[in-house]
Parts: C-alpha cells; structure tokens; sequence
C-alpha cells in the first residue's frame, strides 16, 4: 500500500511539474510572439514607405525590409519553391517537435525550458510572417557603430538568439548556476 501511494505521490509531483513548464511555455510563446507580431505591424505602417529613422546617433536604424532567407538574408536566392519547403515547412514540423518536447518530457531543467521557449516563440512569430506574409519575413531593426554594422532584424531574431545563448550556457552550465527543473 505504501509503495503505491509512494509513486502517486511522485506523479503529482510530475505532473505539477509539467504544468508549471506548460504554463510557462505558453507565457513565453504568447509574449514573444505577440511582440514580435505587434513590432512588425507598427513597422509595416510606419516604416514601409520611409527612409531609414536614425536613433542615438544612428547606433539604432529603423528601417522595412521584407527578407525571403534566414539570417542575413541566407537562402535569399534559392528558388521559391525550396524556400518554401525548407522555411516554412520543414521549420514548421521543426518548431512542432519542440513544443511536442516541452510539453512531454519530464526532466527538462529550467533554464533549457525558457531558451527552448523563446526559440519557439521566435521561431513561430516569423513563421507566422511566412504564411500570410508571400514567404517573406519582416525585418526593421539594425544595429551599429559606423560602418560596423549587424543584419536588419526583428523581435522574433532576438528571442531565437537570447534563447540560443541561454541553451548553450544552460547545457554547458556557464551561468555558474544549479540546474533548476522546471
């Protein structure tokens, strides 16, 4: 008798855990995606038709550009029937399997949770600008020094890149943290 309340107790457990990584997936998934929606939808009306806004001595530029790759424009050229069977499908069935796996694996530690959830919601907020948007995904932000300058980006570029990093620290702990399981 006691054996079983044992492991009844540990599936409560379990599935509280699950729950709370459930709900914190979604969190993220609608944060990020929202955002990310919402930018491009305030570039799309303000920045289409202008030219490049400059910010704090033009270390911010704004600027509308609709890019058919990946970063830095990768893949641009390829045809747009392969464009669309790697970036929209294939990223598609891509961003499903990590939502499959936070959603069902039990022992996935905080930190990975939250890196692999901003990737999501990054990933599908410009999945989302592929489907109803030609194959193309907004992009409106830059960044630099001089000519020293990065790629025209969006919100859904950041969170993939900051939960890119966070994985990475997360998975060879250089955070110098416990591994907390969501």
């Amino acid at each position: 008798m006691r054996g079983s309340r044992g492991k009844s107790e540990m599936n409560r457990v379990r599935d509280k855990k699950l729950v709370k990584r459930v709900l914190l997936t979604v969190l993220v998934l609608l944060a990020c995606v929202g955002c990310d929606q919402m930018t491009k939808s305030v570039a799309r009306q303000s920045l289409v038709k202008s030219e490049a806004i400059s910010l704090l001595n033009d270390t911010v530029r704004l600027q509308y550009v609709e890019n058919t790759g990946v970063f830095m424009s990768l893949g641009a050229n390829i045809s747009e029937n392969l464009r669309y069977w790697v970036f929209t499908l294939l990223m598609g069935f891509f961003l499903a399997g990590i939502l499959v796996l936070l959603m069902t694996s039990p022992k996935i530690p905080k930190i990975q949770s939250i890196a692999l959830s901003l990737m999501l919601g990054g990933g599908v907020g410009n999945l989302i600008d592929r489907i109803f948007n030609e194959g193309r995904v907004i992009d409106f932000m830059n960044l630099g020094i001089g000519s020293l300058r990065t790629g025209i980006f969006n919100v859904a570029d950041i969170a993939i890149l900051v939960g890119g990093i966070w994985l990475f620290c997360g998975h060879f702990n250089c955070l110098g943290s416990k591994q907390i399981h969501a």
